[in-house]
């Protein structure tokens, strides 16, 4: 009787070893010795088959679901049936003070319109990048003659954008089916496209038409266009079907979509900028004077196949609404490049509570300009929280608060285990903790433990026989030199009581009445003081800590100086639980390197066995 060939993994060896042990089972091949046959060839090609479509099975169901699946163009198309727009590579954006003078220009205007598609230029890394303005301003003189450029809301910060502009022309066809436009750019900018259907090939009649994630509400009338990314990475056009989802464009119409053709994040942190174009007034041309106002920011390839795992769910979760702290996270980092990371939370979580308001903290990547981050919360406001939020309820943006973590690391080291030195060894373990913070902390909820901290460390090399570490936590507040003033700093945790052998609460040093001296709490109680290096209590009472609450109120401190030329004061404490620490809303965990200390204590684990003789 045959019996059955099992197959748990597709392993190729192990299919073939499965192949053999049926063919054995058979009386005709019982004897057979399948190794020294020519069946052996055969049993490889049957192995090889059953593996090929084993892993060719297994990667199909692996496909056909977003968290598992591995190709860019499956996870876009679940992404998309989740009605996520994935995001298309972004513009870099700067902002620009640009003027032009026309002093001695008689019957010169009072206000000038320009036109858009101003261009400049800047070099990063001794690459050439150009940028231009996607929408005309208004300049009005200043009575002498000089023209700022301004935007609507009268702000002379001019944004303008990376890119080379392209436009792409299509004549729609008899609708025999439904048609759909490629434009083969991958660098295509999703947010720059500007869509015009036109009346006919000839025609300067147009209608232009909106994306249709703008839609408010959609009928067959209505003028939409999407724009999708292309399983090979190019972008697909297209239009309602004039049934349900929009109007579609008529045989006989011209397409024209304009849109910039990006460099990304190459082109961030541009600074100087070049004007190529005049300003022309009455036939005469005028160069204009440009001033830098926000270097370039916001540049970003195509959206990364992580993070679209990890927020589509979320935007489908949302259903384009502002009601939990999920639907704004998913709907800020969805729509906003320069922003990192973002924690939300509720007026009757807030301290004091707030009813009535949903606060907002926002992490922005590194370098990115004030106004940028001005102009990113209006945005969310103007765009967002007014259509989608529920009514009465308003957007409060808070910054984020950084906790630095102090880390006095101290390991037990056996040279005998390895061949790298004390010190080197040392290094390693301070640049891991470093790389820790980096990798795991410095975003909104991450919560540090101590135990995973140690257990890497101990990981890090066999010499490594144990590893202990001292946790401070640190906020900074900058006093004000020669005045009195009064601070209060809550921490994200509860504050270790006071004993009587070593100081919970300690500032850095700093001038006062001619002595170098600190901020420290007093030893058994939570009365602050202010000491000398030696010990002594130079002033009594300015302020205490609550344990409980992780408050600090400093009162009355005045500093004559701040120390090598800082401009702030540290103040650690010792929190009541050293081995986790949780940053609550808008609070941010991140390593003090500077206050923090790496040693190794030699510990030699040879042993010696005597053998009586």
């Amino acid at each position: 009787m045959a019996t059955t060939i099992k197959s748990a993994d597709l392993d190729f060896q192990n299919i073939k070893g499965r192949l053999k042990e049926y063919f054995k089972a058979q009386p005709e091949y019982a004897d057979y010795d399948f190794d020294a046959s020519g069946l052996s060839n055969v049993l490889d090609v049957l192995a090889y088959n059953t593996h090929i479509n084993g892993l060719t099975a297994n990667f199909a169901l692996n496909e056909s679901f977003l968290n598992t699946a591995q190709l860019r163009s499956s996870v876009v198309s679940h992404a998309e049936t989740l009605g996520y727009d994935v995001r298309s590579m972004t513009a870099s954006k700067a902002l620009l003070n640009l003027s032009f003078n026309l002093a001695g220009v008689a019957n010169r205007p009072p206000q000038i319109l320009v036109p858009k598609g101003l261009t400049f230029t800047t070099q990063i890394d001794g690459t050439t990048y150009t940028f231009r303005t996607l929408d005309a301003f208004n300049a009005r003189d200043n009575g002498s003659g000089l023209y700022n450029l301004e935007t609507t809301a009268g702000v002379f910060d001019i944004p303008v954008f990376e890119g080379i502009e392209k436009i792409k022309t299509f004549l729609v066809g008899e609708k025999t089916e439904r048609q759909i436009y490629v434009i083969p750019d991958a660098n295509m900018d999703k947010a720059t496209t500007v869509m015009q259907v036109f009346d006919t090939a000839s025609s300067s009649n147009f209608v232009s038409y909106s994306p249709v994630k703008d839609a408010v509400r959609i009928s067959p009338d209505s003028e939409l266009y999407t724009v999708r990314e292309a399983p090979n990475g190019f972008y697909e056009i297209n239009f309602g079907d004039g049934i349900s989802f929009g109007k579609s464009p008529d045989p006989g119409n011209k397409i024209i979509l304009k849109y910039l053709s990006v460099s990304g994040p190459t082109a961030n942190e541009g600074t100087v900028f070049s004007s190529t174009s005049n300003i022309t007034v009455n036939g005469q041309s005028y160069p204009l004077a440009v001033i830098t106002s926000a270097e370039s920011t916001g540049g970003a390839e195509k959206q990364s196949i992580d993070s679209i795992k990890n927020l589509a769910p979320y935007a489908y979760a949302t259903q384009q609404r502002l009601v939990t702290s999920l639907d704004y996270k998913a709907t800020i980092q969805s729509n906003y490049t320069v922003v990192e990371d973002v924690t939300v939370w509720s007026g009757d979580e807030n301290v004091p509570i707030d009813y009535g308001r949903a606060y907002v903290s926002i992490l922005y990547k590194t370098n990115t300009a004030a106004n940028t981050i001005a102009e990113t919360q209006s945005s969310i406001v103007n765009n967002f929280t007014k259509n989608l939020s529920v009514m009465s309820i308003e957007t409060k943006f808070v910054d984020p608060i950084t906790v630095f973590v102090e880390l006095n690391t101290v390991f037990n080291f056996d040279p005998a285990l390895t061949g790298n030195t004390l010190a080197s060894v040392e290094t390693d373990v301070f640049n891991f903790k470093r790389n820790f913070f980096a990798n795991n902390l410095e975003r909104f909820e991450s919560v540090f433990r101590r135990s995973n901290l140690l257990t890497e460390v101990d990981a890090l090399s066999p010499a490594i026989l144990s590893s202990r570490t001292e946790v401070k936590c640190q906020l900074r507040f900058t006093p004000s030199v020669g005045i009195s003033t009064s601070h209060k700093l809550a921490f994200p945790m509860r504050i270790a009581d006071p004993d009587d052998i070593n100081h919970t609460v300690i500032s850095d040093t700093f001038q006062f009445r001619g002595v170098v001296a600190q901020l420290r709490n007093k030893l058994s109680g939570t009365k602050l003081q202010v000491y000398d290096l030696a010990g002594n209590v130079l002033q009594d009472n300015v302020g205490e800590y609550d344990a409980p609450s992780g408050v600090v109120d400093i009162t009355g401190i005045n500093p004559e100086a701040l120390i090598l030329g800082s401009t702030y004061l540290r103040l650690s404490v010792v929190p009541e639980n050293q081995s986790f620490v949780k940053p609550l809303r808008n609070y941010v965990l991140k390593l003090d390197s500077t206050n923090s200390s790496t040693s190794a204590l030699i510990d030699r684990q040879t042993t010696t066995l005597e053998v009586d003789n």
